[in-house]
């Protein structure tokens, strides 16, 4: 296979696959927390610049503070990661038989026997690369990810702003009549929504139709909710 084709195959769209998941989830927060933010300050009848202010305070916040979480939380699996290799290999050097020993448990478990069984075991301690990655894999259940995390955190970071901003596009830009904005708002909310619908049935693998109608459900109770929320509060405390 040449290297277009599978440079191809990592690929959806035009997002890498390695930090779709990122890129998805990042977006969905962005969506519907905005559109909530804008859906609350309509249902408190709130001005269209306050709507724009708090809108875009919470995309650069809530943003900032997802990609923040985002890259320590990635950071800790990398550090765990790298920590338990090197128990692994400090083991090899000074435990070695037990070692040896775990090795040929692992694969006599998996239904290795006799000569071929400590083949296998030869193999993989005649190397003590192998053999740490081997433990990593099948003793702690624990495998890299090449993801980095300024790069996840960036991911998260740029569709939260990116995706997140579209329920403000009709308040930023749109020429319309000031009681219909919310109206389009909805419009190119759920239409994003549905996008990253798409999207995120490819992450989880599951039925497109069903992707697309649970992320559009969920903004909208969210937005349901922030709208009754600000309207109820504007009648308390306006």
């Amino acid at each position: 296979m040449q290297e277009s084709d599978l440079h191809a195959q990592n690929k959806i769209l035009f997002f890498n696959k390695d930090y779709i998941a990122e890129f998805v989830y990042g977006a969905i927060d962005g969506t519907i927390t905005t559109f909530a933010v804008v859906a609350g300050a309509e249902g408190a009848s709130l001005s269209t610049s306050v709507v724009v202010i708090l809108g875009l305070a919470n995309l650069i916040a809530d943003g900032f503070s997802m990609s923040v979480g985002n890259f320590f939380s990635t950071k800790a699996e990398r550090d765990s990661f790298e920590n338990h290799k090197a128990v692994e290999y400090w083991e090899v050097e000074n435990m070695r038989e037990r070692e040896v020993e775990e090795i040929r448990e692992i694969y006599a478990a998996k239904g290795f026997k006799g000569e071929l069984l400590e083949k296998v075991v030869e193999v993989i301690t005649a190397d003590k690369d192998v053999w740490v990655d081997t433990m990593m894999k099948e003793e702690l259940e624990m495998t890299k990810d090449d993801k980095t995390p300024f790069k996840t955190a960036g991911v998260t970071f740029l569709s939260f702003l990116i995706i997140g901003s579209i329920p403000l596009l009709t308040y930023l830009f749109g020429e319309v009549e000031e009681g219909s904005l919310f109206l389009y708002s909805s419009i190119l909310t759920g239409i994003a929504l549905a996008i990253i619908g798409v999207l995120k049935s490819r992450v989880t693998e599951q039925n497109m139709v069903r992707g697309v109608a649970e992320t559009v459900f969920l903004g909208g109770v969210a937005a349901l909710l922030a709208y009754f929320v600000g309207d109820i509060l504007e009648k308390i405390l306006l």
